[in-house]
């Protein structure tokens, strides 16, 4: 009896105690059952406070002070141009407008399980379309209507933007009517960002597969590593095969749930925020003004003084020919993804 009522006392004190640890945003480990009492989760459940603190054991926690308050997935589609610089086939000789199709559901997928676990951020999907068929854009209409997402489509006019663009490029070369309708619908995804978002704001090529925890990882990342370096940040989703070409000193950092690595290069698909793209207009605008080589060079000056990471393993991959060094990323099941991708 006297045992039953000292076990009735402590079970009482314990309880007290993980209350008091709650007001004052203390965690306690019980690390005997591997268990979370103050969030009563276990120890590998996500255990992030979105917001205010973002969890990773041995480390600790890190205190949020850049918190994310919504994203703007901006979604560049064209089902007209199977590549734009090649005319090889891509991997598993699909339609363009087949990889257009699984690419915008797997970012689909991706936002609406962010929403569950990050229920205090808002989300938007702008997509901006260059010239596909109607049947087409009916299509990823039907996607958008049933995502329970804020949506809108966007008809590119590339007439708007002709003028801004020079005919000769860095090679001395005519610019293609692909290129330039391609620099046009960046330059569109550019003024859209700067005059419609408020926060971060996610380019997104129509050739991008995602992983489902895809979104969730990078907007709790950006909180956690933007907190710890005090800095803006750009996201690459793809761990590009071309890192792994040629041996060069970089820097690791720990995020929400993979590590993150500094990189210098990258193409068109990237997460930043509005602060990073007002501090570099001249630099993003410069690159649909101008056909530069590589393309993406304004990108990798603005890495020169700007963080711009991309984690290992790939969150997303570019599906482009087999061969490509930017498409097929290592150590990740992509036809699985592929496949899961298919009913759209």
């Amino acid at each position: 009896m006297k045992k039953q009522k000292n076990q009735i006392r402590t079970n009482f004190l314990k309880k007290l105690f993980i209350k008091i640890c709650r007001i004052f945003g203390y965690e306690i480990i019980d690390q005997s059952n591997f268990y979370v009492p103050t969030q009563d989760k276990y120890l590998n459940e996500n255990l992030n406070i979105q917001g205010k603190k973002s969890i990773t054991l041995p480390l600790g926690e890190t205190k949020i002070s850049r918190k994310v308050n919504s994203l703007t997935v901006i979604f560049r589609s064209c089902t007209r141009v199977n590549m734009l610089t090649q005319n090889k086939k891509r991997l598993f000789n699909e339609s363009k407008s087949e990889y257009t199709f699984r690419s915008l559901n797997s970012i689909i997928k991706s936002l609406n399980q962010a929403k569950l676990v990050l229920p205090k951020i808002e989300f938007n999907i702008i997509l901006i379309d260059v010239n596909s068929e109607q049947n087409d854009i009916e299509q990823m209409k039907k996607q958008l209507e049933k995502s329970n997402l804020k949506n809108s489509i966007i008809s590119l006019n590339v007439k708007e933007f002709l003028n801004n663009i020079k005919d000769i490029n860095a090679k001395k070369e005519k610019v293609t009517e692909n290129q330039i309708s391609n620099m046009s619908a960046i330059h569109k995804s550019l003024l859209v960002a700067k005059d419609q978002c408020n926060d971060l704001v996610y380019f997104v090529e129509d050739d991008y597969l995602h992983r489902e925890d895809s979104v969730n990882e990078m907007l709790s990342t950006y909180e956690r590593l933007s907190s710890q370096l005090k800095k803006e940040l750009i996201l690459c989703p793809a761990d590009y095969p071309y890192l792994y070409t040629k041996a060069e000193s970089t820097k690791i950092f720990l995020g929400s749930n993979s590590h993150w690595r500094k990189i210098n290069e990258s193409l068109c698909t990237f997460l930043t925020s509005k602060i990073l793209i007002e501090k570099h207009w001249d630099k993003f605008v410069s690159m649909c003004q101008f056909e530069h080589y590589p393309f993406e060079k304004p990108l990798h000056e603005i890495y020169d003084v700007e963080y711009c990471l991309s984690p290992i393993p790939s969150l997303a991959v570019h599906f482009t020919n087999i061969n490509s060094i930017f498409g097929l990323s290592p150590n990740v099941d992509w036809k699985k993804i592929w496949e899961d991708n298919k009913n759209y």
